[in-house]
């Protein structure tokens, strides 16, 4: 996953039809998680992507997406 200078994932590949999608249309924290809605606006697809932090590192970057 690239990511910009916000920290917010972009120009990752729509899981549908691989076009480049811009940053996520909306992001949620939770306790040891980010989850990413993703829009593509080649394809209309809508799909969610959720990261896993390890609860011992809470300043480690995400183990899984």
């Amino acid at each position: 996953m690239v990511r910009h200078d916000s920290g917010l994932p972009h120009e990752n590949p729509c899981a549908q039809c691989g076009k480049p999608i811009a940053p996520p249309d909306w992001t949620e924290n939770g306790p040891r998680r980010i989850s990413y809605l993703w829009h593509c606006r080649a394809c209309d697809y809508e799909f969610e992507a959720v990261a896993f932090y390890d609860a011992s590192h809470p300043s480690q970057e995400a183990l899984a997406a």
